[in-house]
């Protein structure tokens, strides 16, 4: 992504991305598996967490802007206790202590990674503002990731990823239409296009199938701690690949949160509660 939104900006950039994914998730995700037609009392679950996706998008986009590189490492970190509490206000997932300390470890992975990298965390001048619009994309992608989790007891998470995709694209064109058209498409390398592929393909189209699919399995609490690991992995390809930083700091961190994951593999998955089908 880095390399393409040296030519595009932002807004568009992730517009024609999600244009590529849900192409994609048309294409190849239905001859995956067997569709069924969707259900009236689903379509709820699905707006919720097609809403929650699109808003994840409009607010992470902003986010980052006006916000340091600490700040989103640490409030996206906080995934895991948005889920627990989304969870438990709907009554979907009852959740034990185990699961608390296995979020509290692995949160405290991620600061101590941040702390080993040297960003910044600051609350100062413009950062808050942009600390507040992570914290909502934060939350929305708790609602995308719960209820489509939700979803997942009656469709294939080929079915879901598509739907999502495509209620979701088709608001964020809405959105980020005169900022597209502001873009001479022609100028764009083909790094920029290469770019933009690739992330929509695999981050955006198979990453999000395989998260649905993850849910399913692990439950949506245990599943949100799995959102810890890429701060781990884009150090490790940063010092590999782009000579950057890593100490004690960053292997402490990354300790910790797969400590995190292996505690939270231990204890007895969240309860479901009877209201959540």
């Amino acid at each position: 992504m880095k390399i393409g939104l040296l030519y595009v900006p932002p807004m568009p950039y992730n517009a024609i991305r999600m244009i590529v994914a849900l192409t994609a998730g048309w294409m190849v995700l239905r001859r995956l598996a067997p569709w069924k037609q969707l259900e009236r009392n689903h379509w709820p679950a699905l707006v919720i967490a097609s809403l929650g996706f699109f808003f994840f998008q409009i607010f992470f986009t902003s986010g980052v802007e006006y916000t340091t590189a600490g700040n989103a490492s640490l409030i996206l970190g906080c995934l895991p206790i948005s889920v627990a509490l989304i969870n438990h206000f709907h009554r979907f997932e009852r959740i034990n202590s185990g699961m608390l300390v296995s979020i509290a470890v692995s949160l405290t992975g991620v600061a101590v990674m941040v702390a080993g990298t040297g960003k910044e965390i600051s609350l100062a001048d413009g950062h808050i503002v942009g600390a507040l619009l992570l914290l909502v994309a934060q939350w929305s992608y708790g609602y995308y990731t719960i209820f489509s989790r939700i979803l997942t007891d009656h469709y294939s998470a080929y079915q879901i990823t598509a739907y999502i995709l495509c209620l979701s694209t088709g608001l964020f064109i809405l959105i980020s239409l005169p900022a597209m058209l502001a873009v001479d498409w022609l100028t764009i390398p083909s790094a920029g296009w290469g770019s933009i592929l690739y992330s929509g393909l695999f981050p955006l189209c198979l990453g999000n199938c395989l998260w649905i699919w993850g849910t399913k399995i692990l439950g949506s609490t245990k599943a949100s701690l799995y959102n810890n690991l890429p701060p781990v992995f884009a150090v490790i390809t940063g010092y590999l690949f782009l000579q950057e930083q890593f100490g004690w700091y960053q292997f402490f961190g990354a300790l910790l949160i797969f400590a995190g994951l292996y505690l939270a593999k231990e204890k007895k998955p969240a309860v479901q509660m009877e209201n959540s089908a």
